[in-house]
């Protein structure tokens, strides 16, 4: 870890830089573009019973929208008020009032025809709710028989029939660690996150190459470093307010470089809303767009790193940094092989880019003395997603770009929760402080005060299949305890989440709304348990930003859902009623004292426990893990990893379809057009040439299949590498393989080949054997 501190935030120049305006026309009038005045306004009309809520909400909590840790209007990075449109829409789940009765006890079949951004506008769950087989309509509950129908069936199951899931909503520290140690007090670890299905393989791969599990550096590194490199993703639709950490980068004369199949228009020019140069005339972001293959980027890897071990043939020094490999770094010789025995035409049909490309990025970050290396999931829902992030990571000790100033490898993270869902050990690999290992158990068993069950729990895929099995089997999934999350709009192949939803015996939702898998029948009953949001919990709660920052969001005074509770306090409920003679191990009083035993739990979060006011903040590790190049691995050192080419299977003539967002916030659809590309919901997203070659015309009804499902939407020509595809997220999860997770992370794959034919075709052959033949080309032949 680092000694360095962080040094808090920096002043922004208000000189305006022309050259990097994108128009002279102001507020980009007549521009395909987000129009934040006028999101605002809307923002403000939906919350206008609650405008002294809202207002508290925005300037005293800490923001409950994505990673970057806005607390109030600040944050520390830059000086100066930050507020974002993706924020303002997650507020009205904050200030909304109760649902009515008669839509909550609606039938069922009428609530079922309501998408996930029409259940959101109905109000909070106001009070516990079950639904029994045969029953069309939920009925009210009492907390005290709810719970006990929970632990009663608890009771009755052996413990790897039961699991635990929490999404990131809003989700603090102190629900995280109490889940954790509920469950493992309740003898399970099939207990998971949100974090395994977006940044798994990011925390798994910087643990293997760094012995880190987290952003080795700040948002502030990004302000100076010569280059800042975004690879598979859009941190402008994602993450807003980095745009103007990319704006300040760009005063100081950092190029932004961007690696993605499709050439984002928001990565390419923005209109920040906080800056008023950039609001009037937008801001050039993109120095340079490398449009890889879908799942191109190892081979890209290679071909930067073959470039520079030929450069280093030639001049020694050239673009490896020596001295810092070798001091602090393993395995370069067998880096070096791995890399020099793929040849150009295998690097270049795998990346979709040619050798002279790979040379340009190669040379400059050859002769960048900084670099930061920011990801998301375009690089890590793979397959080989761990492999993609030690490629990075790999290219990152060559160049000696770890451990210090304007130098770093960061995961961004998408939820302000997500980032300490792990670090509390609301996860099956880990526990609060380190992995599941023999030492990390008995230590963290000391300050829990008892034994924690040995075997591995199951991921969110696993458990979700486990439903399935054979009533006898020792893991056959019979309670389900979620604490938000919809797998029917995150998961792939929905059709069979649903079956796996609905043969759980028990199923629990935990929520401040409705959404559609709440629906999902179940073999006894479905309970629904109303919670209370982050700004509710009483004592205040803490979240982890991607820079790892800690900070208090206090409890804010406001109007409350009478019967909502704060999520930590039914975990210990459920505990106490599980094992009422163990109670005191698992009673904690307040938030607070949360706090006190997560410091004592996981060390890095020594600290915590001072967090008490609004404002309050600390960064674990330091400004930079890894300072100075000493990894908290057993040796000290970084480890260079060899990786492998994946093997990329699509016949000549079919697509790789990758997914995307739009005008959303995970996967809450806030829009049904984006902003950007004035694309909707079900665009598809494709190169003009490849459409050229189908006969295909823009605007025409074109269907997008496979083996697992059917898509049909229309087709807009997009700057998309040739030979890929995209569609928005969640809707193009139809197409998605179920099952398929990475080796080491255990992250679903969100890729898939499949064939794109004009509708009037598809529906002409789909009567003959021409639609399964065409299937069958994807199982067949490799590419």
């Amino acid at each position: 870890m680092g000694k360095t501190k962080h040094t808090g935030p920096i002043k922004l120049s208000k000189k305006p830089d022309p050259s990097l305006w994108v128009s002279k026309v102001p507020f980009g009038l007549g521009k395909i573009k987000p129009h934040h005045v006028r999101d605002t306004l809307k923002v403000i009309w939906e919350n206008k019973g609650n405008l002294p809520y809202a207002t508290r909400i925005l300037t005293q909590g800490v923001c409950d929208g994505c990673a970057l840790g806005v607390s109030g209007l600040k944050d520390q990075t830059l000086k100066g008020p930050h507020l974002c449109t993706t924020r303002l829409n997650v507020l009205r789940l904050n200030t909304m009032g109760p649902m009515k009765e008669e839509i909550i006890h609606k039938d069922i079949d009428e609530l079922r025809q309501l998408s996930s951004t029409e259940l959101r506008k109905l109000g909070r769950i106001p009070y516990p709710l079950i639904r029994r087989p045969g029953e069309r309509r939920f009925q009210r509950i009492s907390w005290d028989d709810a719970l006990d129908k929970i632990s009663d069936k608890m009771k009755a199951l052996n413990e790897k029939q039961y699991a635990f899931y929490l999404t990131s909503r809003g989700i603090t520290n102190e629900v995280y660690y109490t889940a954790a140690k509920v469950a493992r007090f309740l003898g399970t670890n099939n207990i998971d996150n949100a974090s395994r299905i977006c940044h798994s393989p990011s925390k798994t791969a910087l643990n293997r190459s760094l012995g880190i599990g987290a952003s080795s550096c700040n948002y502030k590194d990004w302000i100076g470093t010569d280059v800042l490199l975004f690879w598979g993703s859009v941190a402008a639709n994602n993450q807003p307010v980095s745009t103007k950490y990319m704006y300040a980068a760009k005063r100081k004369g950092t190029k932004i470089i961007i690696i993605n199949p499709y050439y984002e228009p928001s990565m390419e020019k923005y209109w920040i809303p906080s800056v008023a140069e950039s609001a009037l005339f937008g801001t050039k972001i993109a120095d340079d767009v490398y449009q890889v293959n879908i799942g191109g980027d190892i081979a890209f890897m290679h071909g930067i790193m073959k470039h520079w071990f030929l450069m280093e043939e030639e001049k020694h020094g050239s673009a490896v940094n020596h001295d810092f490999v070798n001091e602090h770094v393993n395995h370069y010789d067998a880096l070096r092989e791995n890399v020099m025995n793929y040849d150009w035409e295998i690097l270049e049909k795998s990346s979709g880019l040619s050798r002279e490309r790979m040379k340009e990025l190669a040379e400059l970050l050859a002769h960048a003395k900084s670099a930061v290396f920011v990801w998301s999931m375009g690089l890590t829902q793979h397959r080989f997603g761990t492999d993609n992030i030690s490629q990075v990571a790999n290219l990152a000790l060559l160049r000696g770009f770890i451990g210090r100033e304007h130098c770093g490898l960061m995961p961004i993270r998408g939820h302000s929760g997500v980032q300490g869902s792990g670090e509390m050990g609301a996860d099956p690999f880990v526990l609060p402080g380190g992995n599941m290992d023999e030492e990390n158990r008995k230590r963290v068993e000391k300050v829990w005060g008892f034994e924690i069950p040995k075997w591995q729990g199951d991921i969110v895929g696993v458990t979700l299949e486990n439903a399935l099995l054979p009533e006898d089997h020792e893991r056959k999934l019979k309670l389900y305890y979620l604490s938000g999350g919809n797998f029917l709009e995150t998961m792939p192949d929905p059709e069979f989440v649903e079956k796996c939803l609905s043969e759980v015996d028990i199923r629990v939702h935990q929520d401040i709304i409705f959404n559609t898998s709440t629906f999902v029948d179940a073999k006894e009953a479905v309970i629904v348990l109303p919670a209370m949001t982050r700004y509710e919990q009483p004592g205040g709660g803490t979240s982890t930003s991607t820079e790892r920052m800690v900070y208090f969001s206090p409890e804010i005074k406001g109007p409350r859902i009478e019967e909502a509770r704060s999520e930590w306090e039914i975990y210990v409920d459920l505990a106490k009623r599980m094992k009422p003679e163990s109670a005191h191990l698992i009673d904690f009083k307040d938030a607070a004292e949360i706090r006190e035993e997560i410091a004592k739990a996981a060390p890095n979060y020594d600290g915590i426990q001072h967090l008490k006011e609004k404002g309050d903040v600390f960064q674990w590790g330091g400004a930079w893990l890894c300072e100075g190049g000493v990894c908290p691995t057993p040796d000290g050192k970084g480890n260079l990893i060899p990786v492998e080419i994946p093997e990329l299977r699509k016949p000549e003539g079919h697509f790789y379809v990758t997914t995307r967002r739009g005008k959303q916030f995970n996967s809450m659809i806030y829009g049904e057009t984006d902003p950007f590309n004035d694309a909707d919901r079900y665009d598809v997203l494709m190169n003009e040439n490849d459409a050229e070659k189908l006969n295909i015309s823009e605007g025409d009804a074109i269907v997008v299949y496979n083996k697992l499902g059917l898509f049909t939407g229309r087709a807009k020509f997009a700057p998309i590498k040739t030979g890929n595809v995209g569609l928005h997220w969640p809707e193009g999860n139809v197409l998605i393989e179920k099952g398929v997770y990475e080796t080491f992370a255990g992250i679903p794959e969100y890729q898939a080949p499949a064939i794109v034919e004009k509708a009037e075709t598809y529906y002409a052959q789909k009567d003959t054997k021409y639609v399964e033949k065409r299937v069958a080309e994807l199982e067949t032949e490799p590419n």
